[in-house]
């Protein structure tokens, strides 16, 4: 079988022969299917089903990092709500909708964290940009007038982040990349002065995974994160482990963060209790 983008949608074809046809429009975040058609000689054959996963799939409703919503006409056939029932699509306002939000993450939790917390931040540090995920949420988070900085030691690393910045349309002179250690944060801003420190630890997504973050430099880069944090700033760190990088750097950071001192700081450690002991670590300090 093979789908063919169209004008109006998109067409199923066996062989050469139409098989099936499916119709959508926009409107505004939702995607309107309006018209879902199987050639009655090949009903009943898992034609249907086909054609509308691939559908869901090219136009993002499995993605794991993106929200999404679609829409079709309610069933005028007894048996039909079954069929996009298996789908996740649910009778609403006079349609059916299915809507998917993203998979809780790790990075997703941290990101969320910081952005109910911190209001109208100015100053805002990525550590470790790795691919520029967290770079460009945090150019965003700093607004028009917020600046952040953004060190990785692997030029691919600013190179990848230059380019996801450009391609989320977010404007150069809102973010400096800066090639350096983590470690040495401070010799680009003043102690006292950012409102958050993010770090995502591990390798750079991508690239060979021998060349990966470790304690020797993640516990002074976290010690100087703490230094750069205004009062009420915020650091951020996921850390990883597993079968690659072990996990001595995940157990240095955290029994360095059981010594952070009670009145100065506090300290989150926000485990996925039904996920393996490997999975990555969300963790938070408030500096007070």
């Amino acid at each position: 079988m093979k789908l063919v983008q169209t004008e109006e949608g998109f067409a199923l074809y066996k062989e050469k022969t139409l098989t099936g046809r499916c119709a959508f429009r926009q409107e505004g975040d939702c995607t309107c299917l309006s018209l879902l058609w199987i050639d009655p000689a090949w009903r009943r054959r898992g034609y249907g089903s086909y054609l509308l996963r691939q559908v869901l799939h090219r136009l993002g409703g499995y993605a794991a990092d993106t929200a999404s919503c679609f829409a079709a006409p309610l069933p005028q056939e007894a048996g039909e709500e079954a069929f996009w029932a298996k789908f996740g699509f649910r009778p609403e306002a006079g349609r059916l909708v299915r809507r998917r939000k993203p998979d809780l993450t790790a990075v997703r939790l941290a990101q969320e964290f910081l952005a109910a917390r911190l209001q109208s931040p100015r100053l805002l540090v990525d550590a470790t940009c790795g691919n520029g995920g967290d770079t460009a949420f945090l150019c965003r988070l700093a607004g028009e007038e917020g600046q952040v900085l953004a060190f990785d030691i692997q030029p691919a690393a600013l190179k990848a982040t230059a380019a996801r910045l450009e391609r989320e349309g977010i404007p150069a002179r809102r973010c400096r990349l800066v090639l350096d250690s983590h470690a040495n944060l401070l010799h680009y801003l003043q102690p006292g002065s950012a409102d958050v420190v993010m770090f995502n630890f591990g390798w750079l997504p991508g690239a060979d995974h021998a060349v990966h973050s470790s304690a020797g430099t993640s516990i002074p880069a976290l010690e100087a994160a703490l230094q750069a944090l205004r009062p009420g700033g915020v650091l951020s760190a996921v850390l990883y482990s597993g079968a690659v990088i072990g996990d001595t750097e995940k157990q240095a950071v955290l029994s360095w963060l059981h010594t952070l001192p009670l009145e100065r700081y506090t300290v989150l450690t926000c485990s996925f209790a039904n996920w393996a002991a490997s999975a990555p670590l969300p963790c938070f300090v408030l500096k007070k």
